[in-house]
């Protein structure tokens, strides 16, 4: 389905974009023609047509029509509905007697700029705008007639023919206008010809250098134009309750506040590592081993055994070595003899009066 599209084209720009710049072009009514970004069903649009009443047939006329098909069979006095028959499904083309009639001379292209398609979502609908990449202008395959009211005016309306949306278009919407990507393919459509399968063109396109983006919902109003219409959006991804955004959500927190309260007192992590716990708890709990005790034990009966003699020597001697180690503050004087010492203890206990002697002279 193709319900809005932008036609910003000039009038001179249109028969180019068909392929038509090497033949004689006629306008007609392009007086009515109005650009716009967001043309709607019953908006004045340009199409490109065969003009018989061209020398030698072999003419064309760029004829500004109103978009929605109003059949030359419908009554004079009702009132024309352009969103009644806008598009024209190519798969019934030859069925229903509003087109198949229409079929033989009544082709025509219509040239744009791009498309819009909406993708729903539930109750949401989402306009995406579908366009060349490189900027080049659409030719759709379209169908004219027309229809004169009660006051005499006659009214040349058209329709878009559409065609299954191709597989890169899927997503969006189950259909899509028939686009007519090169010379060869309008030349084929526009042909009267007995022999020309124009049916042959009737088929999505399925080029990559079809592409797309969303833009505002406001261009849903027909009222909405201008730039703004075409201006590319970021849709907003929600994330609602997600495992990765609840501890993303909890790490900033550990971040912001090192220390955590409760109830109003603060709790400081102790800087011990989680290997220091388990190796002072394993002290407390784990018994002295059998091996530890029985080198202690033997120890203790080495120091006071005969056999233990030789070592209690080597530490003493140890000492003796350590003690005679000079000293900056004091004079190393000689170590007097067994002798002399002997000596000096028996003088000192002559001049020294003992307990016995103190009562003895009593």
């Amino acid at each position: 389905m193709c319900g809005r599209v932008r036609c910003t084209l000039g009038a001179d720009d249109i028969p180019r974009a068909c392929h038509r710049n090497t033949a004689t072009v006629r306008s007609v009514n392009m007086d009515r023609y109005r650009p716009s970004y967001n043309a709607s069903p019953g908006s004045n649009l340009a199409v490109v047509r065969r003009d018989d009443a061209a020398s030698g047939g072999d003419g064309y006329a760029i004829h500004c029509m109103k978009w929605g098909l109003i059949p030359s069979f419908t009554k004079k006095s009702e009132k024309p509905d352009f969103y009644k028959m806008f598009n024209a499904r190519s798969e019934s083309l030859s069925e229903k007697a509003s087109f198949r009639r229409l079929i033989p001379k009544s082709r025509c292209l219509v040239a744009v700029e791009g498309f819009y398609e909406w993708k729903k979502d539930g109750s949401k609908k989402q306009p995406y705008y579908i366009h060349f990449k490189d900027g080049r202008p659409l030719v759709f395959a379209a169908l004219y007639d027309s229809w004169q009211n009660s006051e005499g005016e006659i009214l040349y309306t058209f329709t878009i023919v559409t065609t299954a949306a191709s597989s890169a278009i899927q997503w969006l919407h189950d259909r899509m206008p028939v686009i007519l990507g090169d010379k060869e393919a309008t030349d084929i459509w526009l042909s009267v010809s007995s022999n020309s399968k124009f049916d042959t063109v009737l088929k999505p396109y399925g080029h990559s250098d079809l592409v797309w983006y969303p833009v505002t919902p406001a261009m849903g109003k027909p009222s909405f134009d201008g730039p703004e219409c075409i201006k590319e959006i970021h849709l907003k991804m929600e994330e609602k309750g997600t495992i990765s955004k609840f501890f993303s959500r909890k790490e900033f927190k550990e971040e912001s506040n090192p220390e955590e309260s409760t109830h109003g007192k603060s709790l400081k992590l102790e800087p011990k590592s989680v290997k220091e716990e388990y190796e002072s708890e394993e002290k407390l709990k784990t018994p002295c081993s059998a091996k530890t005790v029985d080198y202690d034990l033997k120890s203790e009966l080495e120091t006071f055994s005969h056999e233990g003699e030789t070592k209690c020597r080597t530490k003493r001697d140890r000492e003796e070595v350590v003690d005679s180690k000079p000293k900056t503050d004091e004079i190393v004087k000689p170590r007097a003899s067994p002798a002399k010492k002997t000596a000096n203890l028996k003088s000192v206990d002559d001049k020294q009066p003992t307990l016995l002697s103190y009562f003895g002279k009593k």
